[in-house]
C-alpha cells in the first residue's frame, strides 16, 4: 500500500493485494454488460436479457403490498406482528417461504418443505450461498455447462472454487464429456463437487434439456456422487409444446438443489430469489448451512420485497404460470419475430447462422467474423445496435465469431429496426479487409 503524494493525500491500493477475481474479466464482464445499454441510449440493445417492462406499473406494487399485509392479518390477527413483519428485520430464511413452496407445487410439480427454502436476494445470492457453502478447501471444484452464465463464473471465482468446463451440445449438454471432465479432475486431486445447468433455455446458447437428457443427467449424477445445481429462470416461457418437468420434480435421490428467481416472472426491482436445499446436512438441512452463511452476508432479504413478491403470489393464487400469460406471449412473439427478421436478412450465401430455442430470451447468431469488446462498441457507435460478444460467458476474453441477441424486453418495430441496423453491421464488417 502507498500514499498518494498530491494534494488529496489519498492512499492507494495495490490491486494486487485484493481478492484475486477482481483482476478476472469474469467479474468485469457483469458490470459491462449491465452498463453498456446507458453508454449508447440511441442504439437499439440486443445486448440485456432483461424482462419487457411494457407491464410495469408502480400502482400494482402497492396492490400486491395491500394483499400481503391483509394475509398476514389474517394470519396473525395482530397489526404490531403485522407491521413488524413487513418492516422489522426478518428472519434470515425469509417470510414468504411458504409462498415459494405453495408456487413450486402448483407451477412445477416440486413439493418440498418449506424450511428447505432459503429466500435470497436475486438468485445471485442463492447461487453464492451454494457456491461457499461447497468450497471445504482448495480441491473442491465446479463443474458448469460451457458457454456459461456469466454470474455462475463470477461466483465461483468469489469462493476461490475452480470452475471446469463441460462441452455443451444441442441436447444442451454432452453428457461423455460430463464423466470424462468429473474423471479427469478427480485424477488430479480435485473434488468435483456439483454440476450447475439450466436445463430450459439456457443463457446465453437460449437450448433446453430433453426429458430424456434430463432423466440420463439425474442417473449420472448418482453414479458420480454429483450434486446437481438447477437454476430456472425462463422456466415458465414455453410456447405451446409439452413440457419437459424440471430436474428437480424428476429427482428420486436429493440430488438437485433449486435455485430460482423472481426477476423474470415476478418483478426485477424487487430482487428476490430463492434456493431449494432439502438435502440433509449434520442434523439440519443443507438450507439451515445456507443460512448461516447469509446472516453473515446479508443478514436478510428485504421483508418489503419479499412482500411484494408474496402479494403478487397471492393475487394469483401462488401460480405465476397464469400471472405471466401475457409476458410468454411477447416473449414468443418477440422470438418469432427475431426467427423470421434473421432468415430475410441472412441468406444462406451470407455465412451468418443461429440457432432456433423455443422459447426464453437469448438467440446465438454464427458471424463470419471474431466478436470482441472493441467491435461492440463500433456496432454501437456507428451502427446504433448492441450485442453481446460471446466470449463473456467462457471467461477467458478470447474473441469468438458468435453473439448473443437478447430480444425479452424489445418491441417488434424495435426488433425490426435492430435487425436492419445488424444487418448493415455485418455486412460492413464482411466487407472490411
Amino acid at each position: 500500500m502507498t500514499r498518494d503524494t498530491g494534494l488529496a493525500d489519498t492512499v492507494v491500493l495495490d490491486l494486487l493485494g485484493l481478492h484475486g477475481s477482481l483482476g478476472s474479466p469474469v467479474i468485469e464482464s457483469m458490470n459491462f454488460l449491465n452498463e453498456v445499454s446507458s453508454r449508447f441510449p440511441d442504439a437499439v440493445s440486443f445486448a440485456a436479457g432483461r424482462p419487457y417492462e411494457g407491464f410495469f406499473d408502480i400502482e400494482e406494487v402497492h396492490r400486491y403490498l395491500r394483499v400481503y399485509r391483509d394475509h398476514l392479518m389474517e394470519r396473525l390477527g395482530d397489526e404490531v406482528l403485522v407491521r413488524r413483519t413487513m418492516l422489522q428485520y426478518g428472519r434470515t430464511k425469509g417470510v414468504i417461504h411458504d409462498l415459494v413452496a405453495r408456487n413450486l407445487l402448483l407451477d412445477e410439480g416440486i413439493d418440498v418443505d418449506p424450511e428447505s427454502i432459503v429466500v435470497t436476494v436475486g438468485c445471485q445470492e442463492a447461487l453464492y450461498l451454494t457456491v461457499r457453502a461447497l468450497r471445504r478447501d482448495g480441491r473442491d471444484a465446479l463443474l458448469s455447462v460451457f458457454p456459461c452464465y456469466v454470474g455462475v463464473a463470477g461466483a465461483a471465482a468469489l469462493a476461490d472454487m475452480p470452475l471446469l468446463p463441460v462441452v455443451g451440445s444441442p441436447e444442451g449438454i454432452d453428457l461423455d464429456d460430463l464423466v470424462a471432465a468429473v474423471h479427469r479432475a478427480r485424477a488430479d486431486g480435485m473434488r468435483p463437487r456439483a454440476l450447475y445447468v439450466v436445463a430450459d433455455f439456457a443463457n446465453p446458447s437460449g437450448v433446453s434439456l430433453g426429458r430424456a437428457t434430463r432423466e440420463r443427467l439425474l442417473a449420472l449424477a448418482g453414479e458420480l456422487d454429483l450434486l446437481i445445481l438447477e437454476d430456472n429462470p425462463y422456466g415458465l416461457f414455453h410456447g405451446e409444446e409439452e413440457r419437459a418437468p424440471t430436474l428437480k420434480a424428476l429427482d428420486p435421490g436429493g440430488r438437485v438443489v433449486y435455485l430460482g428467481s423472481f426477476a423474470k416472472t415476478g418483478i426485477p426491482g424487487a430482487r428476490v430469489g430463492y434456493v431449494v436445499a432439502d438435502q440433509r446436512a449434520g442434523n439440519g438441512l443443507l438450507a439451515d448451512q445456507l443460512a448461516k452463511i447469509k446472516s453473515m452476508l446479508t443478514v436478510n432479504t428485504s421483508p418489503i420485497a419479499q412482500a411484494v413478491i408474496g402479494g403478487k403470489l397471492l393475487a394469483n393464487g401462488c401460480s405465476l404460470r397464469a400471472a405471466n400469460a401475457r409476458e410468454t406471449r411477447v416473449y414468443q412473439g418477440n422470438l418469432r419475430h427475431m426467427l423470421d427478421g434473421l432468415r430475410e436478412r441472412f441468406p444462406p450465401e451470407s455465412r451468418v447462422s443461429w440457432n432456433t430455442p423455443e422459447g426464453g430470451f437469448f438467440v446465438v447468431l454464427d458471424v463470419p467474423f471474431p466478436a470482441d469488446d472493441e467491435l461492440l462498441e463500433h456496432s454501437a457507435r456507428e451502427h446504433r445496435v448492441l450485442w453481446t460478444p460471446m466470449h463473456h460467458f467462457y471467461g477467458d476474453g478470447l474473441p469468438r465469431p458468435q453473439i448473443r441477441l437478447s430480444f425479452s424486453h424489445l418491441t417488434p418495430d424495435e426488433i425490426t429496426i435492430g435487425l436492419d441496423r445488424l444487418a448493415r453491421f455485418v455486412a460492413r464488417r464482411c466487407e472490411a479487409p
